[in-house]
């Protein structure tokens, strides 16, 4: 199969853009759930989380972009993903759960989820969860009509407005609720066929992230890569962008009228709407920048497909072993941001107070990325050139 070049930007771009969404959360996730110190501090995180925020969706375009529907049997398919996902998913897990909190609690509830301490090991489990239903829709992709995939297209859009609607039917933000797994999880209004002995409304099996795939599948056959698209791609970004830092920066001032905001964990969830992975501004932005990447990188200069782009020494040997270490990369990745986030705050001090004034917050989010991006991803692509076993480490 064809090496699909532009993908290895996009996926690099993305992982670095992880980082970055991390090595913000601590500006405005703290105390008993949701703490803002600054105004200046709400502004810069609803900046680089309307940037960045589309990383989790750009996977899963480009890897259904790549994957879907199958190119060989469902038995094949998953022996693979075994190998490529869930062996280094497995032993990096079980080194969180060594080295963060306590041992022998997080091992055992390794039995039923992941260890919460590493929470971005979430994106794993969600993401064998497409893997698995791949194979069943398959041959229906494989003979989908534009018109067909575009309705169930719809249908997934609208699902992305169900969070605002929710909120709308319950008269403002969701009070927080123990859900049956003890969790804190929003008191959800009950909608379309939903009732507490039925969590699985109409849109239930429609939702979620297998939307992503299909909009994976559905630019790779039926948008062409044309200027005008990627013209178009810019304008989704950049409404996507614009709609979550207002969407951001109202939900806050909504808060309080005075910083620091602080609220318990129910103040934290509100705040994340506008940014839920699943959410319509993130959709635009995920898929403006993927349109854009896919031009840019094949437009006139066939900078991205040409066989001199993969001669290139800034290719080959630094963006084509970074993506391939990309899983790998998220994987380990928290294992260095946490120590470089917490020495850029004891360094610099916080907020406008801080060394740089109203720049420390920029700098301090930007440092922890870039410096974790750096040293994650020397280790992952020398981890995964060890004979025999770099493969079982980083996938």
């Amino acid at each position: 199969m064809k090496r699909e070049i532009w993908l290895d930007f996009l996926r690099v771009t993305a992982c670095f853009m992880v980082m970055v969404i991390h090595s913000t959360e601590p500006f405005y996730l703290g105390g008993d759930g949701g703490l803002i110190l600054s105004a200046t501090d709400a502004f810069w995180v609803a900046l680089f989380e309307g940037l960045c925020r589309c990383c989790v969706p750009v996977f899963l375009m480009a890897s259904a972009y790549l994957q879907f529907p199958l190119h060989y049997s469902a038995g094949e398919f998953f022996k693979r993903r075994a190998v490529r996902i869930l062996i280094p998913m497995a032993i990096w897990t079980l080194v969180y759960a060594l080295v963060w909190g306590e041992p022998v609690h997080n091992l055992k509830g390794l039995l039923f989820n992941f260890n919460y301490a590493a929470g971005h090991l979430w994106f794993v489990y969600m993401l064998v969860g497409i893997y698995l239903i791949m194979p069943v829709l398959s041959p229906w992709a494989e003979k989908v009509s534009k018109k067909e995939l575009s309705i169930y297209l719809g249908i997934w859009l609208f699902t992305l407005l169900i969070p605002f609607v929710r909120e709308l039917g319950s008269g403002g933000q969701a009070p927080l609720v123990q859900a049956a797994d003890g969790l804190p999880a929003a008191a959800l209004f009950p909608l379309w066929g939903e009732a507490s002995w039925n969590p699985f409304g109409t849109f239930y099996y429609v939702s979620g992230f297998v939307g992503y795939m299909l909009f994976g599948l559905y630019i790779k056959r039926f948008i062409p890569n044309t200027r005008q698209k990627a013209t178009q791609g810019l304008i989704l970004f950049l409404l996507g962008f614009t709609m979550i830092v207002f969407g951001l920066l109202k939900r806050f001032s909504e808060t309080g009228e005075s910083f620091p905001l602080a609220g318990d964990l129910s103040v934290a969830v509100a705040w994340e709407v506008p940014i839920t992975f699943c959410s319509l501004f993130v959709l635009c932005t995920a898929l403006g920048l993927t349109l854009i990447f896919r031009w840019r990188c094949s437009s006139e200069r066939r900078s991205c497909h040409s066989e001199r782009s993969e001669e290139s020494p800034f290719y080959r040997h630094l963006i084509l072993p970074l993506s391939k270490a990309g899983y790998g990369m998220y994987l380990i990745h928290m294992l260095a941001l946490v120590p470089f986030s917490g020495w850029f705050r004891t360094s610099l001090g916080l907020g406008p107070d801080g060394v740089l004034g109203v720049w420390t917050t920029p700098v301090q989010i930007l440092g922890t990325a870039l410096c974790s991006f750096v040293v994650v991803g020397l280790v992952a692509v020398l981890l995964q050139r060890i004979p025999r076993v770099g493969k079982y480490l980083m996938g």
